[in-house]
Parts: structure tokens; C-alpha cells; sequence
């Protein structure tokens, strides 16, 4: 059996649970733990002023999502791995998991540590998740066929 592929199986396994409860903190205790960085501020999200607080919260959910959905990316390009072993896909695997740690670590931190230049950083962590799922999608379109039909039976 061909293990090429396995670490990112394992890492893509431990990114979603550990976006499940990332993102269960958001909904559940987050504000209570930042309320005292964005005390009395509010921030301008679609042309409406609302608390700071409030606006960070969806950033970092929006952070475990992401992070959620780069994690069954993972998990998909290690089987794929698995079958075909290819540079495209290792290369899919590596941009989604950086574009990932930049993305969602950079709200995390952003939130969690109130330094607002790591926004600048958020960006770039989606440029390299898209170059990663193209990646994937060139990849997958380069596998060999394997699913040809059978000539039915009598």
C-alpha cells in the first residue's frame, strides 16, 4: 500500500477538529474574552457601525471555517495522493495548508492579539488556498481514468 499522502490525511483530520472547536468558541465564548480589548469601539462592516467586539467574533469564525474547509482539502489530497502520487498534488497540499495557516492564523491572531497589520496578511493566505485548490483541480483532471464502464453482461 502506497502511504504517500498519509501526513496530509492526519494534518487535514486535526485541522477540521481543531476548527470545530475554534469555531465553537466563537459562538460560545469568544466575546466574553475579548470584550475587554474592544470595549466602547465600534467598526464599519457594510456601511453600519457595530460594536468592535461583535465584528471581530465573525472574523474569527470566518477564520474557522476557512480552516475547516482547508482541512477536508487536505484530507482529500493525501487519499489522492495515495492513488496518484504527483507534484501538483504535493504542491496542492502544501499551498492549502500555508494559505490556511495565513488566512485563518492571521484572524486568529488579529482578534486574539488586537495588532490590526496582520490584516495585511489574511490576503495572502487566500491567494495560496486558490492557487492550492487550482492545483488540486489541475491535478484531479491530470489523474489517470480508472472509472471506465464495463462492457455489460449477458
Amino acid at each position: 500500500m502506497n502511504r504517500c499522502g498519509n501526513h496530509w490525511i492526519a494534518i487535514g483530520a486535526i485541522t477540521v477538529c481543531l476548527s470545530i472547536a475554534l469555531g465553537a468558541w466563537a459562538a460560545h465564548g469568544l466575546e466574553k474574552s475579548i470584550a475587554g480589548l474592544y470595549a466602547n469601539e465600534t467598526r464599519v462592516v457594510r456601511g453600519e457601525s457595530i460594536p468592535a467586539v461583535a465584528k471581530y467574533v465573525g472574523d474569527f469564525q470566518t477564520g474557522a471555517d476557512y480552516q475547516f474547509g482547508q482541512g477536508l482539502g487536505l484530507m482529500l489530497t493525501g487519499l489522492l495522493l495515495r492513488q496518484a502520487p504527483s507534484r501538483s498534488l504535493k504542491a496542492a497540499a502544501l499551498c492549502l495548508f500555508l494559505g490556511m495557516l495565513l488566512f485563518s492564523g492571521s484572524l486568529y491572531a488579529l482578534v486574539l492579539l488586537k495588532i490590526p497589520v496582520l490584516g495585511a496578511v489574511t490576503p495572502l493566505g487566500g491567494v495560496l488556498m486558490m492557487v492550492g485548490w487550482g492545483l488540486l483541480a489541475w491535478a484531479g483532471w491530470k489523474l489517470p481514468a480508472s472509472c471506465a464502464t464495463a462492457p455489460p453482461s449477458s
